[in-house]
């Protein structure tokens, strides 16, 4: 039996309680916090999740709460409250957070008032917590189905993260352990602004060809990113990073390639903003990022012109126009 029993879910929404559904069906003990009431009551009486998460019958052990401080006595806790979200919920929970508590960073992005990814994040708000970071190629249906997904768990400490790996980790959900946590996010908030540049080159129908070749200079954007913030370039070729670069860019189930889909077809990003119920990480990261390279002095046109595109600074068919127009160089 794993060391880790009782496992906490910060965040109603799919993807925590796809993650929710799986560590139930590992055996754990879930308790889930979501900050609607109406979602707590469906969990708890109709297990499912109407709001978020239809269609799917829950775990009989996983149990929502609308009070944080529940998840306070867990063996371990997952994040997966939205990036923009998520400092202000963990400081709610650190009043009840036990000391060396693990805490599995599920979320993708980076903090737009900071600049900062989710572990500099728990860092300031929760010093004495245990980081990790869960991410990969991993759509929230496909995994509460039950169908076959790998991901990276990354976390410094290694008796930890064999720990959690054995906690989440069934037959059709394989976790893959890895020591690098500012890689694994690297990659997680990199891919949300490529997919919906991906978005846009399909919706603008520009051919497979031009979605292949932005999916294959993204990843170089986000490898030279990735070695100027100090992270191991073999994470960013894993699963959080390549795979789950992958996946994002190439299917409209994902939320930001099929906001960009929408984008290259001529609707405002107003109206697809207001059509949706659920977050949609990569217009929120897209800013975040492009400062952030540009004080490295990263080169990161595609997700610089993507950041544009979002802010209003261009329209999508100038952007394209730039970026085909760009100088030719060695390949790097």
């Amino acid at each position: 039996m794993s060391d880790f029993q009782k496992i906490g879910v910060i965040g109603g929404g799919a993807w925590g309680t796809a993650l929710a559904q799986t560590l139930a069906v590992a055996g754990r003990d879930v308790t889930l916090w979501a900050f609607e009431e109406d979602c707590v009551k469906s969990i708890n009486e109709l297990r499912e999740n109407t709001l978020y998460l239809p269609g799917i019958k829950l775990n009989q052990r996983i149990h929502a709460t609308s009070e944080i401080s529940h998840l306070g006595e867990m063996d371990a806790v997952l994040s997966v409250a939205p990036a923009q979200h998520t400092r202000k919920i963990l400081e709610s929970f650190v009043p009840s957070m036990k000391d060396g508590m693990p805490i599995v960073l599920c979320s993708k992005g980076i903090e737009i008032s900071t600049r900062s990814f989710m572990s500099d994040v728990l860092a300031e708000v929760a010093p004495r917590a245990i980081p990790a970071v869960l991410s990969g190629p991993s759509f929230a249906i496909d995994v509460a189905k039950g169908l076959p997904t790998a991901v990276t768990l990354a976390c410094e400490d290694k008796d930890v993260g064999q720990k959690l790996i054995k906690a989440i980790a069934v037959p059709t959900f394989r976790p893959y352990l890895a020591s690098d946590v500012l890689g694994a996010e690297i990659g997680g908030a990199v891919k949300n602004v490529l997919a919906i540049v991906c978005g846009i080159v399909l919706g603008k129908e520009l051919g497979r060809s031009a979605h292949a070749a932005i999916i294959a200079r993204g990843f170089a954007e986000m490898r030279r990113l990735g070695i100027a913030l100090g992270s191991n370039p073999e994470t960013l070729t894993g699963l959080s990073g390549l795979g789950d670069l992958v996946l994002t860019c190439s299917s409209e189930q994902s939320r930001n390639m099929s906001c960009g889909l929408a984008l290259g077809r001529g609707t405002s990003l107003e109206d697809i903003m207001a059509a949706r119920n659920s977050v949609t990480e990569g217009v929120a990261s897209a800013p975040a990022l492009k400062e952030m390279a540009e004080k490295l002095g990263v080169d990161m046109p595609i997700s610089f012109a993507m950041a544009d595109i979002l802010s209003g600074a261009l329209d999508v068919d100038t952007a394209i126009t730039q970026l085909l127009s760009r100088e030719h160089r060695m390949e790097s």
